[in-house]
């Protein structure tokens, strides 16, 4: 798969990381959050994680 340029990643352990570069390999991801109303970066995470 190729790298998404527009898409940084550095979650090697994911099945879309592109391996020799720090980027995603997919065209879109979806953010998720963790509370209804999210006030900080750890109240958000990348929701199409998967494990390799």
């Amino acid at each position: 798969m190729e790298k998404n340029n527009c898409i940084g990643c550095i979650v090697s352990e994911c099945k879309f990381h592109a391996r020799t570069e720090d980027y995603c390999t997919l065209d879109k991801i979806q953010v998720t959050k963790h509370e209804n109303t999210a006030t900080s970066t750890e109240c958000t995470d990348c929701g199409s994680f998967k494990r390799q």
